[in-house]
């Protein structure tokens, strides 16, 4: 029996900010594509060194608005403190309302993505880790039938998982070019000033440290350059993928030369 899938594009970050600075190009190219788009946030940002959770909700809209995301949600889990376990200990009828895998697979199960973005395993920041570890469980969970959750859903798995790359460097599936809405990225990354815009008068934290945005950039030139444009943004699949016409895939997504090689091992 086909899936029957609901929102086409769907984002899990850790905190307000993380899916814009790393997958943001992606979200808005689908956007501009006619896709539905959304992002679940886990947390709320509360433990920033920088800003409040007010503040940081008014930035989030407006990067949902500069996204052109049809929706957004944040389901509340204590930042620094995201844990794949979490609720585990409670007897299993409390398990659905106290689990943190449990939010998480009533959220695919109620909005049913055709396309999951997930952060990859490896990161300097706990938070993201656990976020990767906690998203993979449910999306395994939310497959299975005997599975509750409160409220309760059909079984629903998602036709593709991808993985996107934080601080730490991935060997990429494939890139994105993102090229063209660059722009969009930019304004909705520049919407969480309280996170990014150097001030001196406040803590010193990696994201808004005056080369961070810069980086990033250059990242994603990176990225691009290695498919032959200005900015690509890289993606993990943890499967092989199948192809049914390679002919057809690469007449529809012909690139210039690389740039930049990748390593041989």
């Amino acid at each position: 029996m086909s899936e029957t899938y609901g929102v086409d594009v769907l984002a899990f970050g850790p905190h307000p900010d993380d899916v814009e600075l790393f997958c943001g190009g992606l979200l808005a190219s689908m956007a501009a594509r006619g896709y539905r788009t959304g992002i679940i946030d886990l947390t709320r940002g509360e433990k920033s060194s920088r800003g409040t959770p007010e503040t940081r909700a008014e930035e989030t809209a407006a990067a949902s608005r500069a996204l052109g995301l049809s929706l957004r949600e944040n389901l509340g889990l204590p930042d620094g403190w995201v844990n794949p376990w979490a609720g585990f200990e409670s007897p299993e009828p409390e398990r659905t309302r106290t689990a943190a895998v449990s939010h998480v697979v009533e959220v695919l199960r109620r909005l049913r993505p055709e396309l999951v973005i997930v952060p990859w395993e490896e990161e300097r920041h706990p938070d993201h880790e656990a976020t990767s570890a906690l998203v993979t469980r449910a999306l395994f969970f939310a497959g299975v039938r005997k599975f509750d959750t409160d409220p309760t859903g059909a079984p629903f798995t998602p036709r593709q998982v991808l993985y996107y790359p934080l601080r730490h460097l991935a060997e990429p599936s494939f890139v994105v070019d993102v090229t063209s809405v660059y722009e969009q990225k930019r304004a909705a990354v520049r919407c969480y000033a309280s996170q990014v815009q150097p001030r001196p008068d406040a803590p010193p934290t990696l994201v808004g440290s005056p080369l961070s945005l810069s980086s990033l950039e250059a990242r994603d030139a990176f990225y691009g350059a290695q498919v032959g444009v200005a900015y690509g943004e890289p993606y993990v699949v943890r499967e092989t993928l199948g192809l049914v016409d390679p002919l057809e895939h690469f007449r529809r997504n012909s690139f210039a030369r690389p740039l930049f090689f990748p390593q041989r091992r």
